[in-house]
């Protein structure tokens, strides 16, 4: 086997990893061969130990079944465990900054992962108990069935929690899964309220079901990670404003965490801050704690009025 070749097989393999069907002529289309060579390597990953599935349908197609050998990471069975515990770990928010790459990670490994191993990931991570904290726990099998679902438009049903402990059943079209460094959130169209939804997965009871696939629908925003941040910082609150305050978007946000509120850059000095409450008592000493001059620029008269009693007394204070 030439090294062309076998790069080329390092390749097929990443992108059936990546997706749950491919059509043989699209396959093709990204390694830049033919169908034909496509089948033989598809032959050579089966002679490999990799159960590769034709799929039905006119052109056809494949598909990576579980169960497969882990090269080319070449792990052995105590090696693949770890992986995946750890990987579970991180998905959990223990390792700030990687838990979204943790998941889509997990969601590879635990696709081939042999059931001999994936008993045992289940029975060390069933075996640990946690530190609390103040960090909802999400289970590591209700993420990664859930980002299965993103990344093969399978449709999801599962119970959901309300803030006030009413639970519903939601059936929906899972787009992302958002991380905020606290908890995460699923992105998806209910079809049930025929719109666009932020869903805490903290909240949702158990394992989703998946069902059939779906067409993918044009995504409520450019930015997800925007669009969620807008969902759960401003938009929750009755009480809300906007100021211009005169500090970078970058030093602002160690004061502002992404649940609290949405920042945007004017220029490399300035930027507008979006923030809500629902408590009027305690906003102006959560903006006296940013240590930064702003102008309000957006807020009902209530907030206003609660800004300029506060001032004055603080200024009747120092007189």
């Amino acid at each position: 086997m030439t090294t062309a070749t076998s790069a080329r097989l390092l390749r097929l393999l990443s992108l059936l990893q990546a997706r749950r069907d491919w059509p043989g002529a699209d396959l093709a289309d990204r390694l830049r061969v033919d169908v034909r060579t496509v089948r033989r390597d598809v032959e050579r990953l089966r002679e490999l130990g990799y159960p590769v599935h034709a799929t039905p349908g006119v052109a056809g197609g494949y598909r990576l079944g579980a169960g497969a050998a882990l090269p080319p990471l070449l792990l052995d069975d105590d090696e693949a465990v770890a992986v995946a515990v750890g990987l579970r770990t991180a998905a959990n928010g223990t390792v700030s900054g990687i838990e979204e790459t943790s998941v889509r990670a997990l969601a590879k490994l635990e696709q081939v992962l042999p059931a001999r191993l994936r008993h045992r990931v289940t029975a060390l991570n069933t075996a640990m108990i946690p530190l609390g904290g103040v960090v909802p726990v999400i289970d590591a099998e209700a993420l990664t069935v859930i980002a299965s679902a993103c990344r093969d438009h399978q449709r999801l049903r599962f119970g959901y929690r309300s803030h006030n402990g009413e639970v519903t059943e939601r059936s929906i079209e899972p787009l992302r899964l958002v991380h905020t460094g606290r908890r995460w959130y699923l992105v998806a169209f209910d079809l049930d309220r025929d719109d666009w939804r932020t869903f805490r997965v903290d909240r949702i009871d158990g394992v989703p079901d998946t069902s059939f696939r779906f067409t993918p629908r044009e995504p409520p925003a450019e930015d997800l990670a925007a669009y969620v941040s807008r969902g759960i910082t401003s938009a929750p609150y009755p009480h809300q404003m906007v100021l211009r305050v005169s500090a970078s978007a970058d030093a602002l946000a160690e004061y502002v965490a992404p649940t609290a509120g949405t920042i945007e850059a004017i220029d490399e000095h300035t930027c507008r801050v979006r923030v809500g409450t629902n408590d009027l008592s305690v906003m102006p000493y959560y903006l006296a704690y940013w240590d930064v001059d702003f102008v309000v620029e957006e807020a009902p008269d209530e907030v206003k009025e609660r800004l300029r009693l506060v001032a004055d007394r603080f200024a009747r204070a120092v007189v």
